[in-house]
């Protein structure tokens, strides 16, 4: 009898911790699940406030021969970017009015005065394409390299002796590159730090009128918002891109562009 009532005992004793561990289970899925929906929720957040471009996935294969310097299979075929990349450079250097340029910065009409208004375009350019991931930046390598092929063309046309051109463009290639870095800090941070940046790259620290760089600043802005507008798979296909007006009455207003037409080809 006695054993008996041991064995009672311990059954409830056993129904008891089998209650309490479910109980225990039961709460800590519970905890888990809202630390998930939590994290969720946190992460819709920091995606909402601040969106960050995804991550292109490449296969092994692709790392090895783009370590090597050799660039993988793309999104589009590299042909048509390269086509893209001379059309969007184009875009730089016809559709931008230099002459008004140098009429309302008083800027001397010289081969080194259109390259700085040129790199600044330029630059906006490679700041948008880079968000187009590995065909994004493949693409900013042909559209520099366009550039730079215009200048040295530009510069045998004017007449410029072989080895001025020669020095001259390994300065300018300098001051490109600086200039990017320039720009690149200004377009992330306040601007004081973009006007500046301005200051040092396009008016060759020739610069004392503040109302100028006011509108220099406002300039690179709205140009930047406006190339943020445009749609990526399009110009990687088309390479077209449009420009703002120097000075505008109501610089806030961002019209969305119209798409460009391409065919099949992406010509």
């Amino acid at each position: 009898m006695a054993a008996l009532v041991r064995v009672v005992k311990n059954r409830a004793g056993v129904h008891q911790w089998i209650a309490l561990c479910s109980g225990l289970i039961q709460t800590t899925l519970a905890q888990a699940q809202w630390g998930r929906m939590l994290h969720g929720t946190l992460q819709l957040l920091t995606v909402k406030d601040s969106p960050q471009p995804s991550e292109e996935k490449v296969g092994a294969f692709t790392k090895i021969i783009e370590a090597m310097g050799f660039t993988g299979p793309l999104k589009y075929n590299k042909w048509k970017i390269k086509i893209a990349a001379l059309r969007m450079y184009t875009c730089c250097v016809e559709k931008t009015d230099y002459e008004e340029f140098f009429n309302k910065f008083q800027m001397p009409d010289t081969l080194n005065s259109w390259f700085l208004v040129a790199q600044l375009h330029v630059w906006m350019c490679l700041v948008r394409m880079k968000q187009e991931g590995r065909a994004g930046k493949y693409m900013c390598r042909y559209i520099v390299h366009s550039m730079w092929e215009d200048v040295e063309q530009r510069g045998k046309v004017m007449g410029i002796d072989s080895v001025a051109l020669k020095e001259s463009m390994r300065s300018m290639t300098e001051n490109f590159y600086a200039a990017i870095f320039g720009y690149d800090e200004g377009i992330l941070s306040d601007d004081h730090v973009l006007a500046a940046a301005i200051w040092r790259n396009l008016f060759n620290k020739h610069c004392d009128d503040p109302r100028q760089l006011e509108i220099m600043v406002e300039y690179v802005r709205k140009q930047v918002q406006h190339l943020d507008a445009m749609s990526g798979e399009d110009l990687l296909l088309s390479g077209e891109v449009t420009w703002r007006p120097l000075e505008e009455t109501n610089a806030q207003s961002i019209v969305k562009p119209a798409f460009p037409t391409y065919n099949d080809e992406g010509l």
